[in-house]
Parts: structure tokens; C-alpha cells; sequence
């Protein structure tokens, strides 16, 4: 297989690193979010949950039509829009004195939704034997970007405060745009790419899909699990198990470290053996078992980093399984609407965990929403039962036995 281009990696890399500025000026706030904001004037359970989650319903209502209007306005004015946006919304919660404001910087900052463009830029600038290359090179930039975010965001909480979280997103969308124009190579006329863009008039057809569904479904519940699970593990760490929330990193980082460490072992053994779908069930069980014991020993400080482990494992492997699932299943000439339709329901999970998350901790308490992710991780496992197991283009390895 023929190398990148010099153009092409430049293009990759400084189109990844956009996006991973924008996503950790997004994921930085989630471990310390819902301590910070149940101190705001106005705030309520409900509301944690809703400032929490709804930058996941505007990330998912504006990214496919503005991945749509770049087709014709071109795709680095879209992007400039977006991170502009967000910037304005990483303003306005750095500025919020109330809830109120707070929802809505958290909102402003989904507006600014400039994924679909970015991929479709990334199309491109690349060739098409090396697209499926270029994607997995920015898809892996932002799964490590999300593990970054997650053990510096308690960290820099400690220096600069959760205000100064957000003023650093600020910063970081304006060094975005400086790599647009600064890094990025010059864009060409924009192109149609049925492998990375959305197609409109396949969108109800691959909707109705049933593998394509499932998995659908798949991810929305995960996001919907990880956003409830964060609306009350900060709160459960410092009012039961007595961690304060600048040491609360010290679990985290380890947690996590060790997760995503076994995580990226139990893919590569997945692939190997052609067994995603066992190791997939089995991460979702997984799941729920981090569920059930972050409900039962939230008193335990070493109990809750266990549970933490448990979770950050089942997370990180199966946020890894799911999109390389998904442009397996679809359809080669509508892989980019299939994934269209799976990245705007990541989005619409992420919401509902965290508007659903914080009514449950608000009327029924802490344990009830680990509850709640519970039924979710078993409603996940019913329909994984089900699904069918990823294409691969080679048999499994397996030991000469001579």
C-alpha cells in the first residue's frame, strides 16, 4: 500500500488536532462539571444533568446540516463558524452566574458542531486509497484525547478553577483556527465522498437497517450510560467516600490509565482471534458490573476506584469496537451517512443521560441512577445478543501445531 503524502499528513494531522482542541475543551469539564455547577445560583439535579448533556442534542441537531451547507460554502468556513461558535459558548460558561447561562454556553458550545465538516474536509484532502487510513488516524487522536481531557480536567481544576476550564476551551478554539489557515493545506473545490459525508435521500433507508440500528443504539446507550454515571460520581466521591473534588484525579488518572492500558490489549486479542462481538458482550457486561458496584459501595474509597477501573475498561474498549463496527456493516457507497447517522446518535445519547441522569439523582436520589444505568446496560445486552459479529477480511491466526 502506497505511503501519505506530505500534503496528506499535513492535512490529518492539523485537521485531528482541530478537532481534538475543540473535544478537549469539551471533555475537560466532565469530571468536575456537576460538583461546580450544584454551587450556581438557580441550579437543581435536572439542570446539572441538562448543562451536562446538552451540548450532545446541539452537537447532534447542527453537525449533519452544517456538514450539508460546507458542500456549498466551502469546508473551512464552516469550520471557522463552528469554532467560533464554540468559543462564544466556552465565553458565556466561563461568564454564567446563574443555571440558566450555564445551559446556554453549554449549549452554544454543541452549536459550533464542525465534525462532519472536518471529516469531510479530511475526504478531501486525501486519496482514496488512503482514506480509511487518514480516518482511523483522526479517530485515534480523539479516543486519546478524551483520556487526556478526563485526567487533566480535575487536574487544572485545582489551578485555574472550572471557570479557567473554560477559558482554556476559549483558547483552544481560537489556536484551532490558527491551525485552519496557518497549517491546513489550502482546501479544493468541495466534493461529495460517499465514504465520509451524509447522504440525505439514503438517511431513512440506513436508519431502518436492523445491524445498522443495533448499533445505533449501541452507542446512544453507552453515551447515555457515561453522561448519567457523571452527573453523580463526583458526588458520590466527595459526599460518601470523602474524596474532595481537587483530589479527586488521583483516582481518576490511575483508573484510567490502567483501563484504556487493557482496553487496547483485549482489541488487539479481539482482532486477532476474530472475536469482537464475545469481547464486546463481554465489555458491556463489564459495564453493568461497574454499575451494580458503584451503586453498592459508594462508601468505599477503594471499592469506587475498583468500580471506576471496571468502567473506564468497558468504556474505552467499547467506544473502540463500535465505529470500525459500523463502517464494516455499511454499505460501501453510504459508509459516510451510516456513520453520520451513528455519530449524531452518540450526541442525542449523551443528552439523554444527562437531562434523564439528573431528574433521577434529583427525585430518587444517588444509587437510583446507577439503577438507571444498570437497566440500560441490560437493555444493551439484549440487543448485542443479537447483532452479528463484524466482517474481517482475513482468517483468524491461530498457533502452528507442528
Amino acid at each position: 500500500m502506497s505511503a501519505m503524502t506530505t500534503l496528506e499528513r499535513r492535512a490529518v494531522s492539523s485537521l485531528a488536532a482541530i478537532m481534538s482542541l475543540r473535544l478537549l475543551g469539551l471533555f475537560m469539564i466532565i469530571p468536575i462539571f456537576s460538583l461546580y455547577t450544584s454551587t450556581l445560583p438557580g441550579s437543581t439535579p435536572f439542570f446539572m444533568g441538562l448543562a451536562m448533556g446538552i451540548y450532545g442534542l446541539t452537537q447532534g441537531l447542527f453537525q449533519i446540516p452544517f456538514g450539508m451547507i460546507s458542500d456549498h460554502l466551502g469546508r473551512k468556513p464552516i469550520i471557522l463558524m463552528g469554532l467560533i461558535i464554540f468559543a462564544i459558548g466556552s465565553i458565556t460558561a466561563a461568564l454564567a452566574h446563574n443555571m440558566t447561562w450555564m445551559i446556554i454556553g453549554r449549549a452554544l458550545q454543541g452549536a459550533g458542531a464542525i465534525g462532519s465538516t472536518t471529516i469531510a474536509l479530511i475526504a478531501d484532502l486525501t486519496r482514496d486509497n488512503q482514506r480509511t487510513k487518514a480516518m482511523a488516524i483522526n479517530g485515534m487522536t480523539i479516543g486519546m484525547s478524551f483520556s487526556l481531557a478526563m485526567i487533566l480536567g480535575p487536574i487544572l481544576a485545582t489551578w485555574v478553577h472550572v471557570t479557567g476550564i473554560f477559558w482554556l476551551a476559549m483558547l483552544f478554539s481560537f489556536i484551532a483556527i490558527y491551525i485552519l489557515f496557518a497549517v491546513t493545506p489550502a482546501a479544493p473545490k468541495a466534493t461529495w465522498h460517499s465514504d465520509a459525508e451524509v447522504e440525505p435521500t439514503q438517511f431513512f433507508a440506513l436508519l431502518k437497517k436492523p445491524e445498522l440500528a443495533r448499533l445505533n443504539a449501541s452507542v446512544f446507550l453507552l453515551h447515555a450510560i457515561f453522561t448519567a454515571s457523571f452527573v453523580v460520581i463526583p458526588i458520590g466521591l466527595k459526599l460518601f467516600a470523602g474524596l474532595a473534588s481537587a483530589q479527586q484525579w488521583e483516582l481518576y488518572v490511575p483508573a484510567l490509565f490502567m483501563g484504556f492500558s487493557i482496553s487496547i490489549v483485549c482489541i488487539v486479542l479481539a482482532e486477532k482471534k476474530q472475536q469482537v462481538k464475545h469481547y464486546f458482550v463481554a465489555a458491556i457486561a463489564i459495564l453493568c458490573l461497574a454499575e451494580i458496584s458503584l451503586a453498592l459501595w459508594t462508601h468505599s474509597l477503594a471499592l469506587s476506584a475498583l468500580s471506576l477501573f471496571l468502567f473506564f475498561t468497558a468504556f474505552s474498549l467499547l467506544e473502540a469496537f463500535l465505529p470500525s463496527w459500523v463502517s464494516r456493516v455499511a454499505p460501501a457507497a453510504r459508509k459516510g451517512t451510516a456513520l453520520g447517522i451513528y455519530s449524531s446518535s452518540q450526541f442525542l445519547g449523551i443528552f439523554f443521560g444527562g437531562s434523564v441522569g439528573g431528574w433521577l439523582y434529583g427525585a430518587f436520589g444517588l444509587q437510583n441512577v446507577y439503577l438507571f444505568c444498570v437497566a440500560l446496560t441490560l437493555l444493551w445486552l439484549i440487543i448485542a445478543v443479537r447483532m452479528q459479529g463484524p466482517r474481517h477480511a482475513t482468517p483468524p491466526t491461530s498457533k502452528n501445531p507442528h
